[in-house]
């Protein structure tokens, strides 16, 4: 089982080197006591030029971004002045100390026990040479702690685990100079992440100090299931891990099967994307029995991602969660309104992507894609030419007109040189249901009604071959053309079950993003995880980790 100081160093390792190195843990640096630190926001030391040059020699990562740095700032001290060490240096220092998912190395640790001593002196000594190292050593690890803990892995890497997101920029020197002037106690709000990442943050520590005090042995039933009423010793079990986690509030374990287990189970089963019925079942002891250290693995890999994305999606957009299986519409950056949503198979996985979306399609056409034109449609109308008139499908040229079947030789066509396009015709029956949203890419990927809704009630839900099915089409709808009086509930009724089909271009395009998270922090506040259903997991836990 692998301990919450031997997964901190792991991650540290993991982010400098990719790999995973069996180094001794660090113990983790002390709390300061920041009273000591002085608030002098103007510091008139200076470094001498050539001292930093003969550093930055030595230590060349950072050297282009800790020159401009000083230059800019006429080579003025950052963190220490004449009366000693700088508040914000002692906010910096104890944010790196405390940060779960950083984990401390040797250099940190010296840093620190320098930064130390350096404060316990008080006012410092006239021509002491270890002030212009010390302030440059710190100054070289702020790039190197904003780079691991608000960068991320490179955007190649990102691409190789199949993350087509663009990317956020971040202007490390800018946020430098935003640090060293930052107010005391104002320097978490300086952190260029998106917020569900600080939340995450505060999840991982909790879980953390959970794993170190609490034994996680794996709970056994006798029978397929427990409810209200029942009684037996696992169900005390089961009650002091929902304790453990705060889904049961009231600490108690006796055997007697409780509506206060009942709740806490619902909640439990929420949180972690099962059928939730109240019931202790196999399924819901699977995911208690998780050990806490995967969890806690599973909340740095989705940290990771979290690093990747904007800072501020901007305040209107929509996020598909692949693994949640959920859709959700944000307005001013607040949650306005969720639903399911069916994604693809592992075999036919969705693309993590964004893009803005441009158009309604009210009673559309389906075009039969290339590889189920060649893995079903032509091999059903080899067999027989009433599989078109079945289907509701028609076959057209390039530009739209119609042709007859019967005027095709189809037995020397497959799927590689078909000339022609074979859709479906708008109806009820239509495979794209009766509306689909198109925010254009190249992945042909795009949001869509279906006639499958029965799909929407199962709890794993990637059955689609790679496009999006939503479950509640018209909402979106009516939501998207909300600001377009012309289009009212009844015509929008209306165009969704005409027998043409018709494209409407939005006035405001609003940025939707298919994005992939296991576990996140909802806008209740309740810590979630889900299972990797692409796999995309644990390929990012093999370069965070080792294999």
């Amino acid at each position: 089982m692998i301990t919450r100081s031997s997964l901190l160093l792991l991650l540290l390792t993991a982010m400098v080197a990719v790999s995973c190195q069996q180094n001794a843990p660090k113990k983790q640096a002390a709390i300061r006591d920041t009273t000591h630190y002085t608030r002098e926001e103007y510091i008139s030391l200076t470094l001498d030029s050539n001292l930093l040059n003969n550093y930055l020699a030595r230590d060349t990562q950072y050297a282009d971004y800790i020159r401009d740095f000083y230059r800019k700032r006429n080579f003025h001290y950052a963190w220490i002045n004449e009366s000693g060490v700088t508040e914000q240096a002692g906010s910096f220092l104890n944010m790196m100390g405390m940060d779960a998912s950083y984990g401390i190395g040797a250099a940190d640790s010296a840093l620190m026990m320098l930064f130390d001593t350096l404060t316990a002196q008080g006012k410092l000594r006239s021509g002491d040479t270890t002030l212009p190292h010390a302030d440059i050593q710190l100054t070289s690890r702020f790039f190197s702690y904003a780079n691991k803990t608000w960068g991320g892995m490179t955007s190649d890497k990102a691409r190789d685990l199949e993350w087509y997101i663009p990317r956020k920029k971040m202007d490390m020197s800018s946020l430098l100079d935003s640090v060293v002037a930052a107010k005391p106690g104002d320097l978490a709000g300086k952190e260029p992440v998106n917020r569900q990442y600080n939340l995450l943050r505060r999840e991982l520590a909790r879980l953390s100090e959970l794993e170190g005090k609490t034994k996680w042995d794996t709970i056994k039933i006798d029978k397929k299931s427990y409810k209200k009423g029942d009684s037996a010793e696992a169900i005390g079990a089961v009650k002091a891990r929902l304790s453990a986690l705060g889904d049961l509030k009231e600490n108690e374990n006796s055997p007697l099967f409780t509506v206060a287990l009942d709740s806490a189970l619902r909640s439990f089963q929420t949180r972690f994307g099962l059928t939730v019925n109240g019931e202790i079942n196999q399924s819901t002891l699977n995911a208690l029995n998780v050990p806490l250290s995967k969890r806690i693995r599973q909340i740095l890999v989705n940290m990771e991602r979290i690093r990747w994305v904007p800072v501020d999606p901007g305040g209107n957009y929509i996020l598909v969660n692949i693994p949640e299986f959920r859709m959700h519409v944000y307005e001013n950056d607040q949650l306005a309104w969720s639903s399911n949503v069916v994604v693809g198979t592992p075999a036919n996985s969705t693309v993590i992507f964004s893009r803005e979306m441009k158009y309604v399609v009210f009673s559309p056409y389906w075009n039969v894609p290339p590889g189920i034109l060649g893995s079903e449609v032509l091999p059903g109308i080899k067999r027989s030419t009433s599989y078109l008139a079945r289907h509701n499908m028609e076959v057209a040229g390039g530009s739209g007109n119609v042709i007859s079947p019967s005027s095709i030789n189809w037995s020397k066509y497959t799927a590689r040189n078909f000339p022609y396009i074979i859709r479906q015709k708008p109806g009820g029956a239509n495979s794209l249901g009766k509306v689909k949203f198109l925010f254009p890419n190249e992945y042909n990927i795009y949001l869509h009604d279906t006639p499958s809704k029965g799909l929407f009630a199962e709890t794993k839900r990637s059955f689609s071959h790679g496009c999006i099915r939503i479950s509640e089409p018209r909402k979106l709808a009516i939501y998207l053309l909300r600001n377009d009086s012309s289009w009212t509930e009844k015509r929008i009724d209306a165009a969704m079950n005409s027998a043409k089909e018709q494209y409407v271009t939005l006035k405001y395009k609003l940025p939707v993003f298919i994005g992939y998270f296991t576990a996140w922090v909802s806008s209740s506040g309740q810590l979630n995880f889900r299972d990797d259903v692409y796999g995309h997991d644990a390929k990012l836990a093999g370069l965070l980790f080792g294999k």
